[in-house]
């Protein structure tokens, strides 16, 4: 009684904090400025995950078991795994740029699952034969945390597609407003050099001094992306794996062709493709974040799609 009311209160304190983060999230995205305004997010954001982490030792102290037993226990997961990877990409003083990326997953996950509108989910029960065994931990674990690499590296890839596709702010704008300033400060002999100079670079470097400093963050999302996807793909190969020889002591057969089974199988084969394109040099960039960004449809689809069907050997973890 005791653990299930500290669940329901850990649960309101999450949604309370997660509303706050993201209201003060929005407004640092407007105003970039209020230096503190993004500390307190920050510091938000380690509440909501202090509240999550006491949600899942809550959740399996009471149950007694490791909670990934349904969609609703398992989305918690998710948004924990989220949380993770941006401390990661925090602690790595990356906070201006990918952290920026990847909180809104970790937030606007727990938002959804502490919102209520799971609420059929949120009852739990004894476990089903089948989840009864010590693979549940290790393959459902794997599985969640290479879900959740594997969509925030590909939320990477997309901000570089976007990054590279648009117009961009011009740079020269600032070499011009550097000129005006000049033309106020300086000696008018001096003022001509300058001017000379920079003329000289506009005309020499125009597309070097407009794109340098996006070819900096293109770079830097294409690597981080790497990295990270590089992760979730070997949680996601254990996971299989994992699966596989449980399948077989659980049901006798190492692979059903379930439809859970299959888009995971799917969804290894993406990301399989996309770390072989990202080996090529030419194909660096643009194109394996193409690729990237399927991915990112297709684990949705594995991870939500199926549990709408309700149907093959993965039905309960589907919606009630």
């Amino acid at each position: 009684m005791i653990f299930s009311t500290l669940e329901h209160i850990l649960i309101h304190i999450s949604f309370s904090t997660v509303s706050v983060v993201i209201t003060l999230h929005l407004i640092s995205l407007l105003v970039n400025e209020i230096v503190g305004l993004y500390n307190s997010f920050e510091k938000g954001i380690i509440v909501t995950f202090s509240c999550i982490t006491g949600l899942l030792v809550t959740h399996w102290i009471y149950w007694k078991h490791f909670p990934l037993s349904n969609l609703y226990e398992s989305l918690i997961f998710l948004s924990w795994s989220f949380y993770i990877i941006h401390m990661i990409l925090y602690l790595k003083k990356l906070k201006n740029n990918l952290s920026t990326i990847t909180a809104p997953s970790a937030v606007f996950t727990q938002g959804f699952v502490t919102s209520g509108l799971l609420t059929e989910m949120h009852q739990s029960s004894i476990l089903v034969p089948a989840l009864q065994s010590q693979w549940l931990m290790m393959h459902v674990s794997m599985m969640v945390l290479g879900y959740a690499a594997l969509l925030c590296g590909s939320l990477l890839s997309v901000a570089l597609i976007i990054i590279t596709f648009q117009n961009g702010i011009s740079i020269i704008s600032s070499l011009d407003k550097r000129k005006h300033f000049l033309t106020k400060s300086f000696f008018s002999r001096e003022i001509q050099y300058i001017n000379k100079k920079v003329n000289i670079l506009q005309s020499a470097f125009p597309l070097y001094v407009r794109n340098y400093y996006r070819s900096q963050l293109i770079e830097q999302l294409d690597r981080w992306s790497y990295r990270v996807i590089s992760l979730g793909f070997i949680f996601l190969t254990i996971g299989i794996l994992s699966g596989a020889v449980w399948a077989n002591e659980a049901w006798g057969s190492y692979w059903n062709w379930d439809p859970k089974e299959t888009w995971a199988f799917i969804t290894w084969t993406i990301f399989a493709i996309y770390l072989h394109i990202r080996t090529n040099i030419n194909l660096q960039g643009v194109n394996s974040a193409i690729v990237a960004f399927i991915g990112f449809l297709i684990i949705w689809i594995c991870y939500f799609g199926v549990n709408l069907l309700g149907i093959g050997l993965h039905s309960y973890g589907s919606f009630n």
